[in-house]
């Protein structure tokens, strides 16, 4: 049975220098028992986690308590795995619905746990010609070879989709992706990812 989506519930989180949007394909190297831990319950149970970006801290804080975290993350939940070369777990996780934190804590098996709400889905909207010169670039980042092992699927009609691949693909620092992400209107985040390729180039 695959869980429903409440407004409100507590989950566990994955803080990362990382930021997920909806529909994109996060690849992780698992090794930390609470996490490998973690990965087994997601697969038994067919539930997911929070991924949430570090405002200050690291990934690994045993005994020093958990990150700061931003307080907009990413539901995910794991779409493939398999044992790395190096012999380390290795799973692909794909993003899913946005969520605000309302309180979180480190749980005695040193998972950070939230009490998170669910935010509204972002509403569809029909590219405009206006941004055009978006899907053109998104057309070009995809061929990467890097990119194409990913299998990305993206509806270049779609403002969301069209947003949420470029925000997560242009060479950006963390905290703009994170600034991208709160955005709750495609319109508003395709106007920003112009100025900011735009500054690029600059």
């Amino acid at each position: 049975m695959v869980e429903t989506m409440p407004d409100r519930r507590q989950i566990p989180l994955f803080p990362l220098g990382h930021v997920l949007f909806t529909g994109g394909r996060l690849p992780l190297q698992i090794f930390e028992p609470r996490y490998l831990d973690l990965v087994g319950r997601c697969m038994k149970t067919r539930t997911g986690f929070g991924v949430v970006l570090i405002r200050e801290g690291t990934e690994t804080f045993a005994g020093s308590g958990p990150p700061s975290l931003f307080n907009i993350g990413t539901y995910a939940r794991i779409v493939d795995f398999s044992q790395l070369a190096n012999g380390v777990l290795g799973i692909v996780c794909m993003g899913s619905d946005k969520f605000r934190i309302e309180r979180s804590w480190e749980a005695p098996d040193h998972l950070v746990m939230a009490e998170v709400d669910f935010l509204a889905e972002e509403p569809h909207s029909q590219l405009g010609e206006e941004f055009s010169s978006l899907v053109d670039t998104l057309r070009v980042l995809v061929k990467h070879p890097m990119i194409e092992k990913l299998d990305l699927e993206i509806d270049y009609d779609d403002a969301r989709s069209v947003s949420w691949r470029l925000a997560e693909l242009l060479p950006l620092e963390a905290e703009t992706r994170q600034s991208l992400l709160q955005m709750q209107s495609p319109r508003e985040r395709l106007v920003e990812i112009r100025r900011l390729i735009t500054k690029l180039k600059g």
